[in-house]
């Protein structure tokens, strides 16, 4: 659903990238009670999976296909605030890199595929769970159906834009029941790419996952009829070292993963159009699109330029993308968690005088 430049007017993008960019730093601030030294490092890996999975486009309809856009799943695992950052942090590398993506509709885009998908999906998760039982299928649940409902949920606010900025005489109902239709499809897709990730993660790893905080329950015995909590086992090691190294297991994983989908997988991908460019070339709206900003970048459309194997091409294409988002997010995420811990070290101070 990247959307290019010449969809929409200048007045409307300059205004959705106001919106984008307030979203942003509401987001920056809101990160910091998010993010410890734990859940940073795996912020930046969850940008960098999306991106890799965004490049596994798979087929929904006669010649059409989708990707994850991947809001919801950002959102459950590290926390709303700090998945709009790793949305972000993706459609950025995917503009200036890849010229996936208008650079003038990139407000259109983080307010479309990161803002909307979030609030959604997270609105929908939280309400979920608190009527289902405290499980972690619940989890997994209600990350299916929060993915599956933020998905038309974004096609619906390209419509709304469209409408107030379109730069074609398209009527925006025709629009609108394209664009929800086929990405009521999609959202499958995304909901169950979003269930698998999020299962994955609470099966080993429970505590990483930001929407099952509070899930885990004290193990109870049965003592003279009543159940209690059963004792701690003894500590051989340091907590800090117990919860370090799986984490890190799971980090080598999730990276390791990413780089596969994107490097070798992604060459697999369906080659058909996506849900907004099938529906932008049927209804005809994509008739003033500009060339982007970036179309001779060394990477543009996923590829590397002069590599004439497309297999290669790709590939690396791939790699470096993955490479490139996990350290500009990581870097990003560092920064807030800093901030975070700067905020702690003065609190202290203010509170003495």
């Amino acid at each position: 659903m990247h959307v290019p430049d010449g969809f929409i007017n200048a007045p409307v993008s300059i205004a959705a990238g106001v919106v984008a960019a307030g979203a942003v730093a509401v987001s920056l601030r809101g990160a910091r009670k998010e993010l410890d030294e734990r859940t940073a490092p795996l912020a930046g890996l969850v940008a960098a999976f999306i991106f890799s999975v965004q490049m596994l486009n798979f087929p929904v309809a006669a010649g059409t296909s989708g990707h994850l856009l991947g809001g919801a799943l950002a959102a459950v695992l590290v926390g709303p605030y700090t998945g709009v950052l790793c949305v972000s942090v993706v459609l950025l590398m995917q503009g200036l890199l890849f010229a996936d993506g208008g650079l003038t509709a990139l407000g259109v885009n983080v307010v479309n595929m990161a803002v909307v998908t979030v609030i959604v999906a997270y609105a929908v998760f939280r309400a979920l769970l608190k009527v289902l039982p405290d499980t972690r299928r619940s989890v997994t649940a209600a990350a299916f159906t929060g993915a599956l409902l933020s998905v038309p949920a974004a096609a619906g606010m390209f419509t709304l834009l469209y409408a107030l900025g379109g730069t074609t005489d398209v009527s925006t109902g025709k629009v609108f029941t394209a664009m929800v239709g086929v990405h009521v499809l999609i959202g499958i897709g995304e909901a169950a790419i979003t269930a698998l990730t999020v299962g994955a993660v609470l099966a080993v790893r429970p505590d990483l996952v930001h929407g099952a905080h509070g899930l885990a329950t004290p193990l109870k015995l049965r003592v003279d009829g009543r159940l209690v909590d059963a004792p701690a086992a003894p500590a051989r090691v340091p907590a800090a070292a117990r919860a370090t190294r799986p984490a890190r297991a799971v980090w080598a994983t999730g990276l390791v993963t990413a780089l596969l989908l994107a490097g070798f997988a992604s060459y697999y991908a369906s080659a058909s159009p996506d849900g907004l460019e099938k529906v932008a070339a049927d209804q005809g709206i994509d008739r003033k699109v500009t060339e982007h900003a970036a179309a001779d970048s060394p990477l543009a459309d996923y590829g590397v330029k002069d590599v004439d194997d497309a297999r290669l091409s790709g590939g690396l294409a791939g790699v470096i993308g993955v490479g490139a988002t996990i350290a500009v997010g990581s870097g990003v995420f560092w920064a807030v968690r800093r901030r975070r811990a700067d905020d702690r070290t003065d609190a202290p101070a203010v509170a003495a005088h």
